[in-house]
């Protein structure tokens, strides 16, 4: 067949092609982003190194069934590319086109996403927009298909995964979401099972989308969401940097950056935390200052405040820092705090990140409320969770640590810990001595042998090797920089695998 023959074949792929990359046409374009918002596509660019996107299923949607049109792409657009030089899948829904909605090819094309990314061991990004399952998809006629919710829960702790709420996401769309590791939202955007028309029609409450589920009610209140991002852009710079920190699946380290950060003194934290326990601060400065100038990404910043749960590198090398906060509550850990402890010890343990725990509170959150929110099942859970962590492992005490509160952070003599370190004039017990000697109705003389054996925990706990070392705060870096150093050899080990777990959580 010659070349002119081919003419009529490659010119119908080329409209083919073309027509699948329409979206939802120029006016449903430009309407999309009058606000500044991007679209599907542009969404994708931006989020991949530039030149590198691959689209995989641009022709589903292309053919006339039935009562329904040729649809381009489906509605989903879907393939693969680059992130810092390392391959990604990716999906981003087209609210142009049919409102996102999920037909019977889009069902295909995300599943293929999912099984694309535990077959070749990548991260998975999907952009979400969209109305949920197609109404449409009633007149057509479903084959037997999977379902891409149960292949996102078989991926999970195999290779990170990411969701972005970019606008309004309903429905088996939204599904995906708290299925993913890491969740983000734009300011603007919405998540919910149902959305307000279905909301009013099914139980009458007449409710605003972001009433119903806006970036406030996910990432404030509810900890569905975990970051808010100002823009489009924003939310994609953000997946990029959380990415940098993971590998690309739990086969592998995590990536351990050149780094001329050595070894310092941080000459300015005696500034930082002061010595009075009852005083409060901000740990968030701290963990700055203790990490790799401008390595730090605070996960869930919004939601169970209690407890500060960051992403860093020390000396170049990834870590998971998760830190009581005396700014809020005095660090005590309630029920929000603990759950998002817990799923964040979850991710750092998949992808073997080494975790930090920077432990200064009065305990568990006490009070009727506390008790009414499942307190302390969330807190058993988190304890679980750390219990079961086999990356290796840091405790810091930095100023007290009281009764299960202690333990949720990690200060579990022998429970193969790297290193535990504390600051002098720590305060230990199983509660604070001022309080619990006035609950026991103990007598000045005793009540002040109690106070004095609290105030000597630091020593105390070294004398038995509940600590491995009482250290200067300003020599907090080098030392744990020097107990990474140790744990070289174990994580260096050949066959590192995904973590498996035989404990049931809380």
């Amino acid at each position: 067949m010659s070349g002119s023959e081919w003419d009529a074949l490659l010119g119908d792929l080329k409209l083919r092609k073309q027509a699948a990359t329409a979206m939802g046409g120029p006016d449903r374009i430009e309407h999309h982003r009058r606000d500044g918002r991007l679209d599907a596509r542009a969404r994708v660019e931006m989020l991949l190194d530039p030149g590198t996107f691959t689209e995989i299923g641009a022709l589903v949607g292309s053919v006339h069934r039935g009562v329904t049109p040729p649809i381009p792409a489906d509605g989903l657009v879907a393939g693969h590319g680059l992130i810092d030089g390392r391959p990604v899948l990716v999906g981003s829904e087209d609210f142009t086109t049919m409102g996102g909605s999920i037909g019977i090819g889009t069902t295909a094309k995300r599943h293929r996403l999912v099984q694309l990314a535990a077959q070749e061991r990548v991260p998975l990004v999907m952009l979400l927009e969209g109305a949920g399952h197609r109404a449409q998809n009633a007149f057509e006629r479903q084959p037997h298909a999977p379902n891409d919710l149960q292949a996102l829960a078989a991926l999970s702790g195999q290779v990170p995964t990411v969701a972005v709420v970019m606008g309004s996401s309903a429905g088996h769309g939204a599904l995906t979401a708290p299925l993913m590791d890491f969740v983000v939202m734009v300011n603007g955007a919405a998540i919910f099972s149902a959305g307000p028309p279905l909301v009013e029609r099914a139980i009458g409450e007449h409710v605003t989308k972001d009433e119903l589920g806006g970036v406030d009610v996910h990432v404030v209140t509810s900890g569905v969401a975990h970051n808010r991002a100002q823009s489009d852009a924003d939310a994609l710079a953000l997946v990029r940097r959380y990415l940098s920190y993971f590998p690309s699946n739990a086969w592998e380290l995590p990536p351990d950056l050149d780094a001329a950060d050595g070894e310092r003194d941080l000459t300015t934290i005696l500034d930082l935390i002061p010595p009075d326990h009852r005083r409060g601060y901000d740990v968030v400065p701290v963990i700055a200052l203790l990490a790799d100038g401008g390595s730090m990404l605070e996960i869930q910043p919004e939601y169970g405040r209690s407890i500060v749960t960051v992403l860093a590198r020390l000396d170049g090398e990834s870590i998971a820092v998760v830190a009581n906060q005396p700014a809020v509550k005095a660090g005590a850990i309630d029920a929000g705090s603990a759950d998002k402890a817990a799923r964040f010890l979850d991710v750092a343990g998949a992808f073997h990140l080494p975790v930090l725990f920077l432990a200064d509170n009065p305990g568990v959150l006490a009070g009727s409320a506390a008790e009414r929110s499942g307190v302390l099942r969330h807190a058993a859970r988190m304890f679980a969770a750390q219990a079961r962590l086999q990356t290796p492992k840091f405790h810091v005490t930095l100023r007290k640590a009281y009764g299960f509160g202690s333990s949720l952070m990690a200060m579990n003599p022998f429970d193969a810990q790297t290193v535990t370190l504390a600051f002098p004039g720590i305060r230990l017990g199983a509660m604070p001595a001022e309080s619990g000697g006035a609950a026991a109705g103990l007598d000045a003389d005793t009540q002040q042998l109690l106070e004095h054996a609290e105030l000597g925990g630091a020593y105390s706990s070294a004398d038995n090797l509940s600590y491995d070392d009482v250290i200067d705060p300003r020599q907090l870096r080098n030392a744990l920089l020097r107990s990474l150093r140790l744990t070289r050899v174990r994580n260096g080990a050949e066959g590192v695998t995904p973590v498996v777990h035989h404990t049931i959580l809380p």
